[in-house]
């Protein structure tokens, strides 16, 4: 049987010397969550146009998300449907089931065309009754908002930030 010598000309590859040592040493240095520090997610990212609220809800690409948790596990997309649509009409509404008991998981995601809608359905459906437990309703999205310095420095530390800190 006939060796097979497999060779390959320096031509072959593009790259300088230089160029191929540097890509070596920039992926030895990443290491765990390295990649938080690249080149990649130092860039501008684009914004979605429209409607913005600085630390404050902001719009998907679609329309208005809220999140909705403790949701009984019995209920049915038709009775949340229901429940929710009398603040506007309802774009989507996604209810994720347990695959093993085919039960809802306890969230729902529900997304309104309009923001007025969305805040109605925020500030009315929080904490209200819905079959025996107290729903939590809150916005999918929010932008952070720009904190105070004492706020940060109180956080690092564990402790909350007192009152008088605004």
């Amino acid at each position: 049987m006939d060796d097979i010598v497999i060779t390959r000309d320096r031509d072959d590859v593009d790259m300088e010397d230089d160029e191929i040592d540097r890509l070596k040493k920039s992926a030895s240095k990443r290491k765990g969550r390295g990649l938080a520090r690249s080149e990649v997610l130092r860039g501008d990212f684009e914004e979605i146009e429209g409607d913005t609220r600085p630390g404050g809800p902001q719009k998907s690409i679609e329309g208005w998300i809220i999140f909705v948790t403790n949701v009984h596990i019995e209920a049915t997309e038709n009775d949340i449907f229901d429940k929710f649509s009398e603040f506007g009409d309802i774009k989507n509404l996604h209810a994720n089931l347990d695959r093993r008991t085919g039960y809802l998981k306890g969230y729902v995601c529900i997304e309104y065309e309009q923001y007025s809608e969305a805040q109605a359905a925020v500030e009315q459906m929080n904490n209200e009754d819905f079959l025996g437990q107290a729903l939590k309703v809150d916005w999918a999205f929010v932008r952070p908002g720009k904190k105070s310095s004492a706020k940060r420095k109180e956080r690092r530390r564990g402790r909350s930030p007192s009152p008088d800190s605004d």
